[in-house]
């Protein structure tokens, strides 16, 4: 089969990184580390494991920012993954065949993927983070019957969704509601990822302000919406595409990002607060928002963040960025806690317990949640370049989810 595969190739890298200061097509050149090319069809690491049909499968930030070289080598996960990979983790797809131990799953059935590769995807028995349901703490990510991976699309043996069929154990495959199109149940996953923030940390007070408008922020933006109605959502948007989605989602107020300074006094004046003036550099707020949910940190978000956040306000990363240098002096003058905020688990809503992806089919149903105003542009994956390209002018594009689509035709604007 054709797939879209990541080698860790260190010629291919370097000349990427040296040509794409000319163009950012060459991230998906000729001489890029990421190819399509024939590779065999998914074989099962044991006999309850499935092959899945893939009918969808989202570019996650996560993925677009390896193809473009976006990382450090110094980074402690590359303990955690294998090559070569196929990327891709937000899959929907359909259930082509099974192993002879498969008893929970059928035919047919179809399926968005659970792609943490934990105990038990590798034969293990369940440490103590999988015992609680905490999937993404597990501690087993190097060990078992499949090379090392923390989720699909890492590890050598479970191949992701940039390709026309994936393997997968039984217990990854999450059944979609019959009333559930493909087109939202893509989104699971994501909005599992900005669910799991929200529930883990959430605001404590009536002031929350999401930082970042791409796929995380908006679905943050929803929830908050459809969870928390007694909290004012603010929100801090790149471009305008994205202004008016999280206008639309239920954001009371959206401000622009640039300039630094203009954000602070906007969201001072915003909760009529004092603005305090160092002696050089940037204001910060002499109270503040209550909670902050980071999509993007970088040094900048975070140095304003800890900068518009009142004492003792929760600053929850899920965003991804290279570290640099920030002026972090408010962070332990007012006392904030800084959380990170991974993936997702068995959550926690109303007094019941569930897996977040269907904490997400049940909130479709009963709060009435419609986030598929994200899904963007779709491309087959013989468009590869086009697909990562549209993610990387992302303001140009007017983009914010983009699928690989798998039906004919697919190529497309929303």
């Amino acid at each position: 089969m054709r797939a879209l595969v990541f080698e860790n190739h260190f010629p291919r890298i370097v000349a990427t990184k040296l040509l794409s200061a000319l163009t950012p097509r060459a991230f998906v050149g000729p001489l890029s580390p990421v190819q399509l090319r024939d590779i065999p069809d998914p074989e099962l690491p044991a006999d309850d494991w499935v092959v899945i049909k893939t009918n969808l499968c989202g570019l996650c930030g996560s993925d677009y920012k390896q193809v473009f070289l976006n990382g450090g080598f110094d980074n402690p996960m590359t303990a955690l993954i294998s090559f070569p990979q196929v990327l891709g983790h937000e899959v929907v797809g359909t259930i082509e065949s099974m192993g002879l131990g498969v008893r929970e799953r059928r035919l047919g059935e179809r399926v968005v993927l659970n792609p943490w590769l934990s105990c038990a995807t590798r034969g293990l028995p369940l440490c103590d983070w999988c015992e609680r349901g905490e999937l993404a703490q597990c501690r087993n990510f190097a060990n078992g019957h499949i090379d090392p991976g923390i989720h699909h699309g890492n590890s050598k043996h479970a191949t992701g969704g940039f390709a026309p069929r994936l393997p997968a154990h039984e217990s990854q495959c999450i059944p979609i509601p019959d009333d559930v199109s493909d087109s939202a149940a893509v989104l699971a996953d994501p909005f599992a990822v900005s669910l799991h923030a929200v529930l883990h940390a959430p605001p404590e007070g009536n002031t929350a302000l999401v930082y970042g408008c791409g796929t995380l922020g908006l679905l943050n933006i929803a929830i908050l919406r459809a969870l928390r109605p007694d909290v004012r959502v603010l929100a801090v948007a790149r471009y305008p595409h994205q202004a008016e989605l999280a206008r639309k989602f239920g954001a009371e107020r959206v401000f622009e990002h640039r300039p630094k300074r203009s954000l602070i006094e906007g969201v001072g004046k915003e909760l009529g607060v004092d603005v305090q003036e160092p002696w050089r550099g940037l204001p910060m707020l002499n109270g503040g928002v209550d909670a902050i949910y980071d999509t993007v940190a970088l040094p900048e978000t975070l140095e304003i963040g800890v900068r518009i956040l009142r004492p003792r306000g929760r600053l929850v990363v899920t965003g991804v960025e290279s570290p640099k240098r920030f002026e972090w002096t408010p962070l332990y003058f007012k006392e904030i806690s800084l959380i990170g905020s991974n993936a997702f688990a068995i959550e926690e809503y109303d007094g019941r317990r569930q897996h977040a992806m269907e904490w997400y089919f049940e909130f479709i149903r009963t709060k009435a949640i419609d986030v598929t105003p994200i899904i963007t542009h779709r491309y087959a994956l013989d468009d590869y370049g086009d697909a990562f390209l549209t993610c990387y002018e992302q303001g140009k594009n007017a983009a914010v989810k983009v699928l690989f689509d798998y039906s004919a035709g697919a190529s497309s604007s929303e």
